[in-house]
């Protein structure tokens, strides 16, 4: 088949991978502008386009894709499907009726839950077991139409976003293979949504990440989880923020008040929450490393009974 790929980050690298391995003729692929990245500002390229530009696969970087331009364009290419993975675009219904074989998307979660742009993050966040890919035909809602398949994957109990998405991007590549098999094969069942079980992943931002005490230590472990490795969780110790990178639960019937530090021994810090206590295990402090917490207090102490959170700037 003639494809047209469309994606940007790491998760969509595998899907133009395997497709590049099938042999099918990829006319050409869609992505986000550069942008400019790290303290040197220096432009980018999204990694979709880092393996396009390798394999010699012509790249278009429109900042808006509804437009009339990009729509004829995408016509005069003829293609017979278009294969969609974290663009970033939504695609309009004259671009979405140009295929015969329609636009079909890869998402990150078990359609109709999380749809949206960060359905790894808020499914470790909100504490989900499991999630998984589906596979769908586009139309013009974010993430609402007709499902294909559906592959299911446990969420390890430590895991963090990061690591789930390494899984599910794999995942999600061999279960384009799959649907593409099917599309040839004219065997495709369309399954609909149920728009009453749809929930919503929005957007992350690094406010997302602010850790609220009051919770439980579950809760807050799993945003801790979520937000690894961005856009990370952190709080305020005194004037400064600090940023939990791994934690654990400890039951404790006794209430203690939120975000005050317990107890600090040679490789955790114990904090009080809304139920149970968290127990700070990697951390890192405004312009310093990541590290362990034994690492850290080797030349550096954490004092007792401060409360988190408090006098913090964020």
């Amino acid at each position: 088949m003639r494809v047209i790929f469309m994606g940007t980050p790491d998760f969509a690298v595998p899907c133009l991978q395997r497709l590049i391995d099938r042999n099918n003729e990829i006319l050409a692929v869609f992505t986000q502008p550069d942008k400019p990245k790290g303290r040197g500002k220096k432009m980018t390229m999204p990694p979709v386009k880092e393996l396009a530009v390798e394999k010699d696969i012509p790249v278009y970087q429109p900042a808006k894709l509804k437009t009339p331009e990009m729509t004829e364009l995408i016509r005069e290419m003829k293609p017979d499907i278009i294969i969609v993975v974290a663009y970033g675009h939504l695609l309009s219904k004259e671009i979405l009726d140009i295929p015969p074989f329609g636009c079909v998307n890869v998402h990150a979660s078990l359609l109709p839950a999380y749809r949206g742009s960060a359905p790894i993050h808020w499914a470790i966040i909100n504490g989900e077991k499991v999630t998984g890919n589906t596979t769908m035909y586009m139309d013009v809602g974010m993430d609402t139409g007709d499902m294909i398949l559906k592959e299911e994957l446990e969420i390890g109990e430590n895991e963090t976003t990061g690591e789930l998405h390494d899984r599910l991007s794999m995942m999600g590549a061999e279960l384009l293979m799959k649907t593409l098999t099917l599309i040839e094969k004219g065997e495709v069942e369309r399954e609909k949504q149920n728009e009453e079980e749809a929930t919503y992943a929005p957007m992350m931002s690094k406010e997302v990440g602010k850790i609220q005490w009051e919770k439980s230590a579950t809760e807050i472990r799993n945003l801790i989880r979520g937000t690894n490795p961005w856009p990370s969780a952190f709080t305020a110790y005194g004037d400064k923020v600090m940023k939990i990178w791994r934690a654990r639960v400890e039951s404790s019937e006794k209430i203690y008040q939120p975000g005050k530090i317990i107890k600090v021994n040679k490789e955790e810090v114990f904090v009080g929450t809304g139920k149970d206590i968290l127990v700070i295990q990697e951390l890192q402090f405004s312009g310093g490393k990541r590290l362990a917490v034994k690492d850290f207090l080797v030349g550096n102490s954490i004092v007792e009974d401060i409360i988190l959170g408090e006098d913090s700037n964020n």
